[in-house]
This record gives structure tokens, C-alpha cells and sequence, in this order.
């Protein structure tokens, strides 16, 4: 394990990277723009989600006209969650990740607003769409073509971008958030292909369902889960000051992924007409991706060691490390879930959507947050505006996605069971009315949380009479901590 080296210049930097001022490299219009643009999207998509779960309680308390529906609009709170606040902040913080491991600019810059522009104002189109019917019927791919096809450019350019800007870096070694990176938009650019243009036009009736679970899966296995930890084995090691605790493992935990999460797409269509080798085979590597999982627990663990007495004021370890525990519960629950006989009991109810919330946005839109909070301050030049606001977010989106998680996966199995148990339909869902109230109020506290997190952040921003962290005005670009290397090089 390399030993930390800490510095607040790039001076302090040796090797390839000595006298290089790795802030100078970050194009910083291009961060803003997919920072604000997924801020944006972190105050709308979750709010859309928490609004309509009062649906089950009061299912028309917004009016029935067809557009006001449930069906129409949690596509619009999906979609929204995973292509805009949650890719919109994890592209903006690989642009300033990107130079500082490669100690070089990023290739072809000049396309970088253009590129977070096309996105979201497309994605803002296809979102705006769902509820007038215009929807591919895919989960997660409910985007029609007029938004489906400039975000597929936009990520392959993105990818050439990155790709390109890593096989010009400065140092051979390659560290563990770059491999991620690399997976990330490489699997993602291929998935988009499937999903957009392949699997709602050619394949049908159960293979189309078949091909829709490894679509999703690796949606969520192949571009969120990977991009989540680009920004944990990116920030965590700096944002606590200590080096990543094992390399090795890490790339035990990448290739573990590659390896096993293409094929547990069909876990949720067990007991259905699809071949039983084919469960039979989601079903083992699902079991197999506990190595991943608990690869990066460990390592994340490991790195905090010795640093838990300062968490307190630490706001983006905070995060992160909230992160990782719900990433430890969501992914049990999610393993375990692949089980016939658990899934027996848990298919089609909410204890599958408790898994979902845990994981998206309990972990990884989480560590997103993280990242923002450690990488906004030094992009603005200043400290936070408010640490105990910040404070707030972080309880009542804790508190939030806690409760979440819990009451959805303790409803969920009443569920399940009743069901097995032959109870009438209707009188399960009057069962469930007094988990989905909570279940609403969570998603408020979260919505709170985020709203409040945002507003900081805003005043971050305005604030000209904070505390500087090292801004240069002849420049505008922040000085912050140059150089912590985690068992690689985290810089």
C-alpha cells in the first residue's frame, strides 16, 4: 500500500506529474455545465417520484387526466434519476477527475458544453414526452428516439473524449477509477445500442423479455454501478485523507463485475417460460457478484481506518460512507432476492422496489452527492456556506432512504406472503396503505434533504465574502488539494 502523500500544490507531486498544476487542467465551464445541469435534475426527477407515491394512497388527488397517471409518469422519475441527476453529476465529475489521474487536458474540450447541452436539452424533450404517450415500453428505456438518439452520441463522444485523454496520460500506471471509467462508457455505449435501437424493433414476444433484463441490468450493473465507483475510489481516499486501502483488491472487485453481471439479467423473470438454464445461470452469478460487493467494502472501509473521529465535520466522507452501507444492505438484498425460493415470496412487490431505492439512489446518487460536495467548494474557490445545512441534508436524506428501504422491504414481503397464502388481491393492497403513506413521507424527507443541498450549494456559489480555499482570480480556478495518492495515484 503506498504511503500517503499530502499536499495542498502541485508542487508536492513527483514522478511524471512533478511542477504540473493539475487544477489548470480541468476545463471548468465544461464541469459547471454538467454540474448545474444535473443540480437541475437532482431537484426535479426526485420530486416527480416523491409526488406521485402519493398515488397509492390517493390515486387522484392530481386529477385523471391520462398524463397526470402513475404510468405515465414514473418513467419521467426513472429516467430522470438515472440520465440526469445521476449521470448529469458523474460525467460533470469525470471531467474534473479525467485530467488531474491523467495529467493532461481532455481531449477535444471544446465539444465538452456543447455535448452537456445536447444531453440534457434532449433529455428534457423525451422526459416532457413520457407523459403524452410517447414511450418505448422498456423499463429504464422509455426514452422515444427524438431523446434516445443524441444521448447515444453524446455518450460515445464522451467516451472518445476519456479514452483518448487516458491513453495520452502521463503516468503508465492506471488508476483503479480510471478502469471503472474505461468499462463504464465502453459497456454503456454498447448497451445504449440494444436498448435504443435493437430490442424494441426486432426481438419479441418472452426473448424481448429475456434481452429487456440484461438491458436494464446492465444499465444499472454496467454504467451506474461502475460510475459509482469512479467516484468513491476517487473521493474517498481524498476527502478523508488516507491512501486506498488495497489496489489489488479493487481490480479483484473490477473484474469480478465484468465477469459475472452480464449474465444476471434474467433474475426477475424466474418461474417464467424463459429456459431454466438461463435462471439457473442468472441465479449463480448473482450469487458471485457478492465478490464485487464485498471487494469494495473492504477496500472503502479499510481506507477510512483511523479516521473515524473526524468524520463529524466531513460532509463528503459522510456521504460516501452512507453510501457504502446502504450499497452493503441493497446488494444483500438484492443477491439474495435472486434465490427461488426468496423470490417466491418477493417477486412483483415492493420488496424489489425497497432493493432498487437502496441501491440507485441510496448508493450511487448518493456518492454522487459526495463527489459534489468535495469537488463544488473548490470549484467555487470557497468553503461551504453552511455546514449545518449541509448537515440537514445529510440526515434527512439518510433518515429518508433508511425508512424507505425498510418499510418497503417489510411491506413487500406481507405482500408476498399474503399472496401465497391465497388472500384476495384488493385486500393486500388495503394492507399495504399504511407503508406507502410512510413510504411517501420518506421520499419527502429525501426530496427536503436534496432541496436544502442544493440551496447550499447555490450560496456556495454566490457567496464573494467566504472563505477562500486557495483561488487564484488571474485564472478563476481553485487550488485545492492537489495530490493524495491511494494505492494508485488519487490526485
Amino acid at each position: 500500500m503506498a504511503e500517503a502523500m499530502t499536499g495542498t500544490t502541485a508542487d508536492a507531486l513527483h514522478g511524471p506529474y512533478a511542477g504540473l498544476d493539475l487544477d489548470a487542467l480541468v476545463d471548468w465551464p465544461v464541469v459547471r455545465a454538467w454540474l448545474y445541469w444535473g443540480m437541475f435534475w437532482l431537484m426535479v426527477a426526485p420530486t416527480v417520484g416523491a409526488t406521485i407515491s402519493g398515488m397509492f394512497n390517493y390515486p387522484d388527488y392530481l386529477g385523471t387526466h391520462l398524463a397526470l397517471t402513475f404510468g405515465r409518469l414514473r418513467p419521467v422519475h426513472v429516467n430522470g434519476v438515472i440520465m440526469g441527476a445521476f449521470s448529469g453529476l458523474f460525467i460533470g465529475e469525470c471531467y474534473y477527475l479525467v485530467p488531474r489521474l491523467c495529467g493532461v487536458r481532455v481531449a477535444f474540450n471544446r465539444y465538452g458544453v456543447l455535448v452537456a447541452w445536447v444531453w440534457n436539452v434532449f433529455l428534457a424533450a423525451g422526459l416532457f414526452s413520457l407523459p403524452l404517450g410517447y414511450n418505448h415500453g422498456l423499463e429504464a428505456g422509455e426514452l422515444p428516439l427524438l431523446a434516445e438518439i443524441p444521448i447515444f452520441f453524446c455518450t460515445v463522444i464522451a467516451t472518445l473524449q476519456f479514452l483518448t485523454t487516458i491513453g495520452r496520460r502521463l503516468d503508465p500506471s492506471l488508476y483503479v477509477a480510471l478502469w471503472y471509467l474505461i468499462g463504464a462508457f465502453v459497456w454503456t455505449s454498447l448497451n445504449l445500442v440494444l436498448g435504443s435501437f435493437i430490442l424494441p424493433y426486432t426481438i419479441s414476444g418472452i426473448n424481448s423479455a429475456a434481452f429487456h433484463g440484461l438491458y436494464i441490468h446492465y444499465i444499472v450493473g454496467l454504467w451506474i454501478t461502475p460510475a459509482g465507483y469512479v467516484l468513491i475510489y476517487y473521493f474517498l481516499p481524498l476527502s478523508v485523507r488516507n491512501p486506498l486501502y488495497a489496489h489489488k483488491l479493487s481490480l479483484v472487485g473490477f473484474w469480478s463485475l465484468a465477469l459475472f453481471y452480464p449474465f444476471v439479467g434474467i433474475h426477475h423473470y424466474l418461474y417464467s417460460p424463459i429456459a431454466d438454464w438461463a435462471e439457473t445461470l442468472a441465479i449463480i452469478t448473482s450469487m458471485f457478484l457478492i465478490i464485487p460487493v464485498w471487494t469494495v467494502l473492504v477496500n472503502f472501509f479499510g481506507t477510512v481506518k483511523g479516521r473515524w473521529r473526524e468524520f463529524g465535520p466531513n460532509l463528503p466522507a459522510k456521504f460516501l460512507i452512507m453510501g457504502s452501507l446502504m450499497y452493503l444492505f441493497g446488494c444483500f438484498q438484492g443477491s439474495v432476492e435472486a434465490l427461488r425460493s426468496i423470490q417466491q415470496p418477493t417477486h412483483f412487490t415492493d420488496f424489489v422496489i425497497s432493493h432498487s431505492h437502496l441501491t440507485v439512489f441510496g448508493t450511487f446518487v448518493v456518492w454522487a452527492m459526495g463527489g459534489l460536495l468535495y469537488l463544488w467548494p473548490r470549484m467555487c474557490g470557497r468553503e461551504l456556506w453552511s455546514f449545518k445545512l449541509g448537515n440537514w441534508s445529510f440526515w434527512l436524506i439518510t433518515s429518508g432512504i433508511s425508512i424507505m428501504g425498510l418499510v418497503l422491504s417489510a411491506g413487500g414481503l406481507q405482500q408476498g406472503f399474503q399472496w401465497m397464502n391465497g388472500t384476495e388481491w384488493v385486500d393486500t393492497v388495503v394492507q399495504m396503505r399504511a407503508y406507502w403513506l410512510v413510504r411517501t413521507l420518506a421520499g419527502i424527507s429525501m426530496d427536503t434533504g436534496m432541496s436544502l443541498l442544493i440551496i447550499n450549494l447555490m450560496m456556495t456559489a454566490l457567496n464573494r465574502s467566504a472563505t477562500a480555499i486557495g483561488f487564484r482570480p488571474e485564472n478563476g480556478a481553485p487550488n485545492g488539494l492537489a495530490a493524495l495518492p491511494a494505492g494508485g495515484h488519487a490526485r
